[in-house]
């Protein structure tokens, strides 16, 4: 059963009565994913717009050599595949379930519909739409400045947090490494070093942070 209350606290639907969120109930299908389970990849086009209702979707980038990147990771009341809903074209990332997951999804001719009917939704998308691209900013950023402790102390800031709602959902060492560009190995010896620094706490499958300020000023100014 379509929950509304997810769909009135996501900021795609911001400003919406109780009664257009009806509406747009009536055209969400719902769809439950397992550990891993793919929805969406590279080479195999999808037209319809994801909401994520429950648990943790990631998206990615392969390389011809099989190395993942983690562009980002979509939670709940997050959507995902809009592009593709808005000008058609493939969508440029895989989409995988980090943990059992479910989704709600709306077809592109009925999400257009619902543009056309709503024009408070063509508003809300495009803020939606900035703040990614502020995102995919901050990752090349990332990525082309800062050292790995630093970007994996931002992930640990970032994310750790968000994911103690999502119980089911592991955050592995390779996770990190994906989403901040390096190999498992620097990782392992990143988390070591900020543990052995007193900032973080490592206790399998938990991380737990202990200095935030230090961290934050890693992020800023390095080790």
């Amino acid at each position: 059963m379509i929950d509304l209350s997810l769909i009135k606290a996501s900021s795609l639907f911001s400003g919406f009565s109780q009664d257009e969120l009806q509406d747009v109930g009536s055209h969400i299908i719902e769809r439950t994913l397992s550990r891993n389970e793919m929805i969406i990849d590279e080479v195999r086009i999808s037209y319809s717009l994801y909401f994520v209702a429950h648990g943790v979707i990631k998206l990615f980038k392969t390389s011809t050599e099989g190395k993942e990147q983690i562009i980002s990771l979509v939670l709940t009341g997050d959507i995902f595949n809009a592009m593709t809903v808005l000008d058609g074209e493939q969508f440029p990332m895989s989409a995988k379930a980090m943990g059992p997951t479910t989704l709600y999804i709306i077809s592109k001719k009925d999400f257009n519909d619902l543009m056309d009917k709503y024009p408070t939704l063509s508003k809300n998308i495009v803020l939606i739409m900035v703040k990614r691209i502020r995102h995919l900013i901050a990752l090349v950023e990332d990525l082309s400045f800062r050292g790995v402790i630093s970007r994996v102390a931002r992930v640990l800031l970032e994310h750790l947090s968000k994911h103690s709602t999502h119980p089911d959902t592991r955050f592995t060492q390779n996770d990190i490494a994906a989403m901040v560009g390096t190999a498992r190995e620097v990782v392992a010896r990143s988390l070591r070093y900020l543990e052995d620094s007193k900032l973080i706490e490592i206790k399998r499958p938990q991380i737990i942070i202990l200095d935030k300020e230090r961290l934050e000023q890693i992020i800023e100014f390095g080790v």
